[in-house]
């Protein structure tokens, strides 16, 4: 019950985190978004680390540009990520996320070798007729149906699923050798360089409103971040993994609440069947003894 309700924790900070990201708007570059999440998301985790007693080691790597080419990917995934939410729907944004465990499948098929049964596929083919469903009403420009913008959150939303996908083929390498603490805070540090570079592109002046909201959504996704790490220690993956599912839920309140949006009938369709595709997986990896855990736990709060 702890490692279940830490994870119900984690996922409405991440979610509160992305409703924060969505308050903001589009009139913030997406890289300066990208580094307040990034830097900021250090300070709680060093606090944690600090407190574990695991600061010391966090740095400690044989496999540098291992920790490179995963920040790299995270890094252009989160910065799609949170374009698609300045173009769509929380909800939408919340439930295409899930296509992740689909695209995970295929890349480590492809990447790793790994052998992939018939009922996996099916899954994966289900699972992507639910993104089809959710994302046809936003790309469909003939007879006025949809608009550029949507069609281009949905287009940013998908390709971060993919970036986030490829993330979890790096972490299934690097945890054979990496402490998670490490490849935490490494991808934090290496996130907020990378995005700090953007400065150049023209970051623009925040107001009191807004950076306050940027630099909570940088902790707050730090905490959730810790709390996703926690909720393992109490659990196996099999019983939490399908809890992330409630960000679902959350998705639909906030954005009920803040922005007085109601889902589509074509969104609760595509997203029920990417969230049974995505269990169905997840459960038939537990069955197959198949390493998921420690990807699941560095990779899914990295947006």
């Amino acid at each position: 019950m702890l490692g279940i309700t830490l994870k119900v924790a984690s996922v409405g900070f991440l979610v509160s985190m992305s409703a924060m990201i969505k308050l903001v708007g589009d009139g913030i570059p997406v890289g300066q978004i990208v580094f307040f999440r990034a830097f900021f998301a250090i300070l709680p985790v060093v606090v944690y680390l600090g407190y574990r007693g695991q600061l010391g080691q966090a740095y400690y790597t044989k496999r540098p540009l291992a920790h490179l080419g995963r920040s790299i990917v995270g890094c252009f995934g989160m910065g799609l990520g949170f374009y698609g939410l300045t173009k769509l729907p929380l909800p939408d944004v919340v439930a295409l996320r899930h296509a992740t465990p689909l695209f995970a499948v295929i890349f480590a098929a492809i990447l790793l070798g790994e052998r992939v049964r018939l009922y996996r596929w099916a899954a994966v083919a289900m699972g992507m007729c639910g993104v089809l469903i959710i994302s046809w009403p936003r790309i469909t420009l003939f007879d006025g149906v949809g608009n550029v913008d949507e069609y281009h959150g949905v287009i940013a939303t998908i390709l971060s699923t993919i970036f986030a996908a490829v993330a979890t083929i790096f972490v299934r390498a690097l945890v054979k050798t990496e402490k998670s603490p490490t490849i935490v805070i490494y991808f934090s540090s290496m996130a907020s360089f990378f995005a700090a570079m953007t400065y150049f592109f023209g970051w623009v002046p925040l107001d009191l409103y807004n950076a306050t909201l940027l630099v909570s959504c940088g902790i707050i996704g730090g905490i959730g971040q810790i709390l996703m790490t926690e909720c393992y220690r109490h659990a196996s993956v099999s019983v939490i993994a399908p809890f992330d599912y409630t960000s679902i839920l959350f998705g639909i309140a906030l954005s009920y609440i803040l922005f007085g949006d109601l889902p589509q009938s074509q969104m609760l369709i595509g997203t029920a069947i990417v969230a049974a595709a995505g269990i169905f997986i997840i459960f038939r990896e537990h069955r197959l003894g198949l390493p998921r855990k420690e990807s699941r736990r560095q990779t899914g709060s990295q947006t």
